[in-house]
């Protein structure tokens, strides 16, 4: 299997935080349409179904942890305290 490039990890990583394709695509600075792209392009290399499959996928082999994911949603939570 392929690894992911570091645009589909941070796509992927701000899904698994919960983002939605317009908010991940207004934090990366990117539309939403190259947002869902790249996460279909992931779904692809992962030969997973849809976001949560993906997610799970890319923690088992190793693309992503669960300490990415905690560190996204950390921030989040600061920025909105904020």
């Amino acid at each position: 299997m392929r690894g992911l490039t570091a645009r589909q990890r941070q796509v992927l990583l701000l899904a698994a935080a919960g983002h939605t394709s317009e908010q991940a695509g207004r934090q990366l600075g990117i539309h939403r349409a190259t947002v869902d792209r790249h996460l279909g392009e992931t779904y692809r290399l992962l030969d997973a179904r849809d976001r949560t499959h993906a997610v799970v996928l890319a923690i088992y082999h190793g693309h992503i942890t669960l300490a990415d994911i905690t560190a996204i949603a950390a921030n989040q939570t600061q920025e909105h305290a904020a």
